[in-house]
């Protein structure tokens, strides 16, 4: 199948219109016209090489909302014409203990990202969402609500699951109390989650400019990280901290908000922290955590539980070729918002 998306070719370059093919479909395999792509902070820092080495060229995106165009021989859960769903994976063993029990996001031979990596069976590197269409084994393709805004969609698929997990992980309900660190793209999502969850939920950030749009999302308010007479007033009142910051940064300043047997959860930062004290987490019996995404039943999970709630990301729709700009926004700006592709619209 020939497609158009848009690739980065190095490190160094702009995203640029890219011509390539994807695989013939296997017997299980489902083929999507895509209709949207969010725009995800990962999707920067690994077209930047921040993380490593990449294969050039390389098409983001995972957070991706199309229609079936067709389907493998064997493949029986859609049909052409359905509104279906990809997000950060396309792969995995499905024969580990944690593929059968729907942790595929953390199969113990690996799952397949949607971008980035060797298919597992031929070798070819997987591209993502920034283009025209996609080919995926049909057991990693979710089914959109009747009643979910396709163009609204897209960011559910990571930013809604990724923070979405911990919270049944940790099982928050009504009466629990959360707090989350920071609100961009990943926090206000955290936010609205918690919230529609029954939760109260308090939003810490290093200023109270972001107090009103808390507010408004669900959230009783800002408590301000540098204000130490505030936090130390806070001390103990969370049963959970969702954790978005997406670099380097010292979380012992927030260790002691949580009461005992809490939990500080890390979704935001892949790579190193200020080093920790133990003695906040000696003496209430407090937990540093981390969590992925989720897996496959966990996302449709989440997509259901989002159409019911009419629960959506804040998002701004772009044309793909304002996707370079949308990265300079993402790397100097502090967004409470997501980049969603109008794919529809493109034409290379």
């Amino acid at each position: 199948m020939k497609t158009v998306g848009y690739a980065a070719h190095s490190e160094n370059t702009e995203l640029a219109p890219y011509h390539f093919e994807r695989r013939e479909l296997r017997p299980n395999d489902v083929a999507i016209e895509i209709s949207y792509c969010g725009v995800c902070h990962s999707d920067l820092h690994t077209v930047n090489g921040d993380w490593g080495p990449q294969p050039y060229p390389l098409v983001p995106g995972h957070e991706i909302v199309g229609i079936v165009s067709a389907v493998g021989s064997d493949a029986s859960k859609y049909n052409i014409g359905d509104k279906v769903a990809v997000g950060c994976m396309v792969d995995s063993c499905q024969e580990c203990d944690h593929c059968h029990d729907g942790e595929e996001q953390y199969c113990r031979n690996g799952m397949t990202p949607t971008y980035g990596v060797p298919d597992r069976l031929n070798g070819d590197i997987t591209q993502g969402g920034y283009s025209k269409h996609i080919v995926v084994r049909e057991e990693f393709v979710l089914r959109i609500p009747d009643n979910l805004d396709m163009s609204r969609a897209a960011p559910i698929l990571c930013a809604g699951i990724t923070t979405y997990s911990p919270l049944r992980t940790w099982q928050i309900s009504k009466g629990s109390r959360v707090g989350v660190i920071g609100l961009g793209g990943l926090g206000h999502m955290a936010v609205k989650l918690a919230v529609a969850m029954g939760a109260e939920v308090t939003v810490i950030s290093r200023s109270n400019n972001k107090d009103t749009q808390a507010k408004e999302i669900g959230a009783k308010g800002i408590l301000v990280s540098s204000d130490q007479q505030a936090m130390q007033h806070a001390a103990s009142s969370l049963d959970l901290i969702i954790d978005t910051v997406p670099v380097k940064h010292d979380i012992n300043i927030y260790v002691p908000l949580l009461d005992l047997d809490g939990t500080l959860t890390i979704v935001g930062q892949i790579g190193p922290l200020e080093e920790p004290m133990t003695l906040p987490l000696v003496l209430g019996r407090r937990r540093v955590a981390g969590s992925l995404i989720g897996g496959i039943a966990e996302t449709q999970e989440l997509l259901e539980f989002c159409a019911e709630h009419q629960l959506y990301p804040e998002c701004e729709t772009i044309k793909m070729e304002q996707i370079n700009d949308a990265f300079k926004q993402l790397a100097t700006g502090d967004l409470a918002h997501r980049f969603v592709i109008d794919m529809t619209a493109f034409e290379a």
